[in-house]
């Protein structure tokens, strides 16, 4: 599968695997964070667009456009008003027919006083450049965006996948083996909670589970569990 990049007017725009790390996980006691898989996983969701020049910005909470300023305006401008910031991205992005390009702020990575937005792009077709959004959440509050701090993250998804499926609200005794697992589960974690406050215990020593990380339970799906996301980095080809 390709996903192609396109730099124009010479720009050289900085695509980077997203990373594992994040600060405020290392700041957690023990990094007890990182014990959660699923986070884990979604931080390395993507290929990361950097900011090419340090950056501070603010809204003064009117709707014009003038209401958002930057210190550089080549970087970033009050483009659509509503405490909007527009981060112009000068490459054009292709992928294989049927796919999109997903796009939205750096996941898993909280940002004071302004939020990312999200859109989903037809970047099979599409010959025009996108723009990476974010919206102010408080207004006369200086925000600085660092050279090199992620402003997007992006990734492919199939086109029209998510129609495909047909949600419903089951009784979870309509399917007894799915009820014995969970029952299982939840046994197991509750005295695994219980055995937590015995200095002494068991679970003390272990410090966590591990279920999930080690896919307890998974049975025949054990084979497509992951740990970790291996994306290949942007490279330069023909």
């Amino acid at each position: 599968m390709k996903l192609d990049a396109f730099p124009l007017l010479g720009y050289k725009p900085e695509l980077r695997t997203a990373p594992l790390e994040r600060r405020w996980m290392d700041a957690t006691g023990e990094k007890f964070a990182y014990r959660c898989l699923p986070l884990n996983i979604a931080n390395q969701h993507g290929w990361e667009l950097v900011c090419p020049d340090d950056l501070t910005v603010s809204w003064d909470g009117t709707d014009v456009s003038t209401g958002v300023f930057s210190s550089d305006r080549n970087v970033a401008v009050g483009h659509f008003g509503y405490g909007i910031l527009t981060f112009h991205i000068p490459v054009l992005f292709r992928t294989e027919p049927g796919y999109d390009l997903y796009v939205t702020g750096p996941v898993n990575m909280p940002k004071d006083a302004i939020a990312p937005l999200t859109g989903i792009v037809e970047t099979d077709w599409n010959p025009a450049t996108f723009t990476m959004n974010w919206k102010f959440t408080r207004a006369n509050t200086p925000v600085r965006f660092a050279k090199g701090e992620t402003i997007a993250t992006i990734f492919p998804i199939k086109r029209g996948l998510i129609e495909q499926f047909r949600p419903t609200i089951r009784d979870l005794r309509d399917d007894p083996e799915v009820e014995a697992d969970h029952i299982a589960w939840s046994t197991d974690r509750n005295a695994f909670i219980e055995d937590l406050r015995n200095p002494n215990g068991e679970a003390k020593r272990r410090g966590w589970q591990k279920d999930y990380f080690q896919a307890k339970g998974a049975k025949n799906l054990v084979e497509r569990h992951r740990t970790k996301v291996k994306l290949r980095p942007f490279t330069k080809g023909k």
